[in-house]
């Protein structure tokens, strides 16, 4: 593993309360060459440490980080999340204790339990009317207050003009909303794509939901014939222009509104 994805895996870890633990070993072919653990933040061993240091592969702990996240976020959407199942002691055989000489008993073998599920995956789709009430709240939460009656209506609207919203969504519950439109104007050659909204539950946030969203959207509107794609933004989220500084954009304007 290179050293920008160890980074990137130590910022999960931190993101966790954990630490990473990386082997001083550098030279190939050496037992612990390449290793890591996790420690907490006390420094007693988590994962992936032995007597001699880390002990992991970093495939390992990339694994046991992604599924202990799941289970935290997804148990804090109320969305089950399938325990690891620990394994079965084993058996040990006692036919040389056995009182009578020659006689070995048969020791059943223990049963093979079956691999625990994986933790469920975000999905994505496109909004549909049976959202309402779940979106209501999301947009809410990003401060567009709206009744279900009236989302209803625009999601009626913008499905005839084939803008559909797009969500996503955690075991069939929805934790995040974005906006598509295409924009014609007269003083460009293409049309202009937009993401008028983008909004993630406030517990699936920081588990690269909204990245997700914004590729489909960018997806989409490059597939309409967009060249360029616009994000407004207001001017207290500054999280959320770091975030779309983080995946590309640019601020190239200020944006003017008026009520009529």
């Amino acid at each position: 593993m290179s050293d920008d994805r160890l980074d990137a895996l130590a910022g999960t870890a931190r993101n966790r309360g954990l630490k990473l633990i990386r082997s001083r070993v550098r030279t190939p072919g050496k037992r612990g060459f390449g290793k890591v653990g996790l420690a907490d933040r006390a420094g007693k061993p988590v994962f992936g440490m032995d007597d001699e240091g880390p002990a992991a592969d970093p495939g390992e702990v990339e694994y046991y980080l992604r599924n202990i996240g799941a289970q935290d976020w997804g148990a804090s959407l109320d969305v089950p999340v399938a325990p690891r199942k620990k394994k079965p002691a084993k058996t040990r055989n006692d036919a040389a204790n056995d009182a009578q000489p020659g006689v070995l008993r048969v020791v059943p073998a223990p049963k093979r339990e079956s691999k625990p599920k994986p933790p469920p995956e975000p999905k994505l789709r496109a909004a549909k009317p049976g959202d309402a009430k779940t979106l209501v709240a999301l947009l809410e939460f990003l401060g567009h207050p709206i009744g279900e009656k009236a989302l209803r209506k625009n999601l009626t609207a913008l499905a005839k003009l084939k803008e559909t919203p797009i969500v996503a969504t955690l075991d069939k519950q929805v934790i995040g909303l974005i906006g598509v439109h295409k924009m014609t104007t007269v003083h460009r050659d293409a049309p202009v794509g937009r993401i008028p909204v983008l909004v993630v539950a406030e517990a699936a946030q920081g588990h690269g939901i909204g990245r997700m969203l914004v590729a489909e959207a960018e997806r989409l509107l490059k597939k309409a014939g967009c060249k360029i794609v616009e994000v407004t933004s207001n001017d207290s989220r500054a999280r959320a222009h770091a975030f779309y500084r983080h995946l590309g954009y640019e601020r190239t304007s200020i944006r003017f509104m008026k009520k009529l």
